[in-house]
């Protein structure tokens, strides 16, 4: 079998860098303001620059908001806000989920980081999974391939009061998740509730220019409709076909195995409610791959 050829990806930050760049709390809050303001503090609620330094440190205000003026910090409107953490164990954690290729469980942080409660690995995880979320994404170009996978135990594992009666995919209760992957480029990945053509189109139109040099599926009939807008191509994998030259769907089948072996061999299993976030984990450090400075992107946006 043909796979297409994947770039190396750049060493991330080392456990000694990290402690070196972070040897304390204020070595942290500097390196926020940098990351987040880049030199030129922003108020977070208005945006304006034009705030005020106050005496008690890293807190300005902003006259722009309202006449008394808001009081913020380098913390105000980031996930770290209303949190008792210190920034040095939020970094840590960070650093931790970052470098994990299958993530890395609540469970897991608890005993790392000594928390005294799985609920506070397990409330931070989250909060920072929710800032990793990657909005107004450009759309893919050059050649994409989508897939669809299905995330969920089987049923005959279920307990007999959980069983549902299905035999697989979504009759079993499974959950579903569709996902574009540009060849040597990002990814954007979705949950989704039915596997049908109007699904499949609006994710592809959203997600994928129309200005593709190829567009590559398999063979489910939800992709028919792509040929109208895309150079659509398809392999028969019910035929025992998975490479016809340039089209194949190695590489998205490449990602969703990332994926399942994290939820299988580290999460073990996820919910409905939080599947988005552990998405968007997957697919931050996916789009990061090539990415030397992917902590510091990652501050930057939470």
């Amino acid at each position: 079998m043909t796979r297409a050829k994947q770039p190396k990806p750049v060493p991330q930050m080392t456990i000694p860098q990290f402690e070196d760049m972070f040897p304390d709390e204020d070595a942290c809050a500097e390196y926020l303001i940098a990351r987040r303001w880049a030199g030129e503090v922003r108020c977070p609620r208005c945006g304006n620059t034009k705030v005020y330094a106050l005496a008690s440190g890293r807190h300005w205000q902003c006259h722009n908001c309202n006449p008394s003026g808001y009081r913020f910090s380098h913390i105000s409107g980031t996930v770290f806000e209303n949190t008792k953490k210190p920034l040095r164990e939020w970094y840590r954690v960070i650093h931790m989920m970052l470098t994990s290729k299958k993530g890395v469980s609540a469970l897991q942080v608890q005993r790392v980081m000594g928390f005294k409660s799985y609920e506070t690995a397990h409330y931070m995880c989250h909060r920072i999974r929710a800032a990793l979320v990657e909005q107004d994404m450009d759309k893919l170009g050059g050649v994409v391939e989508v897939d669809e996978t299905f995330v969920g135990g089987k049923d005959h594992n279920r307990h007999w009061d959980k069983k549902s009666g299905g035999t697989g995919g979504s009759a079993s209760n499974k959950f579903i998740i569709i996902g574009a992957v540009e060849r040597n480029g990002n990814a954007v990945t979705r949950v989704i509730e039915r596997t049908d053509t109007a699904t499949f189109d609006r994710f592809v139109r959203e997600t994928v220019s129309d200005k593709v040099s190829l567009l590559t599926t398999d063979e489910h009939s939800g992709y028919r409709m792509l040929k109208d807008v895309y150079p659509h191509q398809f392999v028969r994998h019910g035929a025992g076909q998975y490479v016809t030259g340039a089209v194949h769907t190695n590489t998205i089948e490449g990602y969703w195995s990332i994926f399942k072996r994290g939820v299988v061999g580290t999460f073990h299993k996820v919910s409905r409610k939080y599947l988005p976030l552990y998405i968007a984990e997957f697919q931050f450090r996916y789009n990061n791959r090539m990415n030397s400075d992917i902590f510091g992107s990652a501050v930057s946006r939470v």
